[in-house]
């Protein structure tokens, strides 16, 4: 997108015109300066989808400055809202300009252009009546390209139909009060548990990854930069893929994909939730054995099951712990 801040006005050329002062001296006013174009974020803004149709952003000019010392008006600011999490990079050099992480937070991103001086202020001994004045220095103008990672606490990540976002609506029914933010399929669900009147948990449901995101398979990228930021991260597979060798296989995708898109996502503290343990009552020898692989992967495990509510108080108790 592009933003351009406004051009500072005119200074003025002008002579003080009284009665009984046919000759009175220069009384030019400045420009105005330009408007500024600001980026702020705000917790009222989940995506960045307005921008898709909007591309352009022009701050004001500022006005001519008048005679009788009258300055003109300064321009408009463009203020751009923006949702938290929210990166600003310059479009050409790839530079961070800006990481807005914090509601109400802000950054100038362009300078308005200053007013010129008028008439008056270039008056001397030897030119009492200057006859021009200075033009405006013209607005900035710079391509930007903004970028969102959500600031969520858990990042919830599995295979297509593993039961993410049936865990994330059983999560999210819960009690004490829970609201749910449903998004587009292009960009995560998040879910806000509120623990008691300070604190809170949110949850970023990733969706289904599949071999290859890491270079963008199933727009893969898109997703995965959404858990660079979370403190904890809730792997989940599904126990009734195939027997326990292919559901290992399964949470060794995963981390090989979190692997190739960036290793430090490898050093977060992690949950593995083997779901839909409802389904297979009786095979208590493949959940026990699918347990002691992930023990020795030196991954921690929770049997679950999102359908029937299973095991989801322990689990809560666990995020909740990473807040206390």
């Amino acid at each position: 997108m592009s933003v351009v801040s406004g051009d500072g006005g005119k200074g003025c050329v002008s002579f003080r015109r009284e009665r009984f002062i046919p000759r009175g001296g220069p009384d030019g006013g400045n420009g105005g300066n330009g408007g500024n174009i600001i980026i702020k974020a705000s917790t009222r803004l989940h995506t960045l989808y307005d921008f898709s149709s909007k591309k352009h952003f022009k701050a004001k000019n500022g006005t001519p400055g008048k005679g009788q010392n009258q300055t003109g008006k300064n321009g408009e600011d463009v203020i751009i809202m923006v949702p938290l999490g929210t990166i600003i990079y310059d479009n050409e050099t790839d530079e961070v300009l800006a990481d807005l992480i914090h509601h109400d937070q802000e950054v100038l991103l362009l300078t308005g252009g200053i007013g010129g001086k008028g008439n008056r202020h270039f008056a001397t001994s030897t030119n009492r009546v200057p006859r021009f004045a200075q033009p405006g220095t013209p607005g900035q103008a710079k391509s930007i390209r903004l970028s969102l990672k959500y600031l969520a606490d858990i990042g919830l990540i599995g295979l297509p139909n593993a039961g993410k976002s049936t865990l994330l609506s059983r999560l999210t029914m819960a009690r004490p009060k829970i609201d749910n933010y449903p998004f587009t399929t292009i960009i995560p669900n998040l879910g806000i548990i509120y623990l008691d009147d300070e604190k809170s948990l949110t949850i970023a449901d990733i969706p289904g990854l599949i071999e290859g995101a890491s270079q963008g398979k199933g727009l893969g990228h898109r997703f995965l930069k959404h858990i660079e930021r979370t403190k904890f991260l809730l792997h989940i597979i599904d126990i009734t893929q195939g027997d326990t060798e292919s559901v290992l296989k399964n949470i060794e995708l995963l981390i090989d994909e979190l692997r190739k898109f960036n290793p430090d996502l490898l050093l977060k503290d992690k949950l593995v939730l083997i779901n839909k343990i409802d389904l297979i009552s009786g095979n208590n020898e493949k959940l026990k054995e699918i347990e002691s692989k992930l023990k020795d992967m030196g991954m921690d495990s929770l049997p679950i099951s999102a359908l029937k509510s299973e095991g989801l108080n322990e689990l809560r108790d666990r995020l909740t712990a990473i807040v206390t």
